[in-house]
């Protein structure tokens, strides 16, 4: 009975299956990665590509209807409109809509500052009621810390926002009321770093 040698057909072709099986997976992989990042970057492009990512993975933006303003490069303000979906059954901006619309507008706020390239998870939020909203709700939002200097880092890090909620005029010289406070805390990673530990994770 004769040895097969190493350098036998029989022998070389898993290792030549498994080696493309690997290049299809990283193929794949880079495809994912691009798609991704293509996405990421056109969701924060405007308030219209966001509403279609918003539809497709993260429905109660989408149907709350909440947009972002910028006034100036330092200035961003979210308004939640006074839509049906968001009021309660005596006609006033439903408790639930307020709250959770804060995580959307700070989470706006602090991607639409990031970038595609970072991920951002909320840690913390807390939400004080003062009176009623019977209008649109404005969000306000103020950094406590500076998010270009901690994205200089390189490094994943948390950035805590204090978030002013107002209900808008009904007039155009009538000034908001304020209905609420919320403070809310971000998680911030780079996508980089992420891929980098799942790759240690499967070595």
């Amino acid at each position: 009975m004769t040895k097969l040698d190493a350098s036998s057909p029989l022998q070389t072709l898993p290792t030549l299956e498994s080696r493309n099986r690997v290049i299809a997976s990283t193929r794949l992989e880079r495809l994912y990665d691009r798609i991704e990042a293509f996405v990421s970057h056109l969701s924060v492009r405007d308030n219209f590509w966001h509403s279609i990512c918003s539809l497709i993975w993260l429905p109660l933006a989408f149907f709350s209807g909440i947009r972002m303003k910028q006034f100036d490069p330092n200035t961003f303000s979210a308004v939640l409109p006074f839509r049906r979906f968001n009021r309660n059954w005596y006609r006033a901006m439903a408790g639930g809509a307020l709250l959770a619309n804060s995580e959307i507008a700070g989470g706006m706020y602090v991607f639409g500052i990031c970038g595609g390239n970072y991920t951002v998870v909320c840690k913390h939020l807390e939400y004080k009621f003062l009176r009623p909203c019977l209008g649109p709700a404005v969000y306000r939002m103020t950094p406590r810390e500076n998010i270009r200097a901690m994205m200089d880092t390189g490094g994943e890090f948390n950035i805590t926002l204090d978030l002013e909620v107002q209900q808008q005029g009904f007039r155009p010289n009538q000034r908001d009321h304020r209905v609420g406070q919320a403070v809310a805390t971000f998680h911030v990673t780079p996508k980089s770093q992420i891929k980098s530990k799942q790759l240690r994770k499967t070595r």
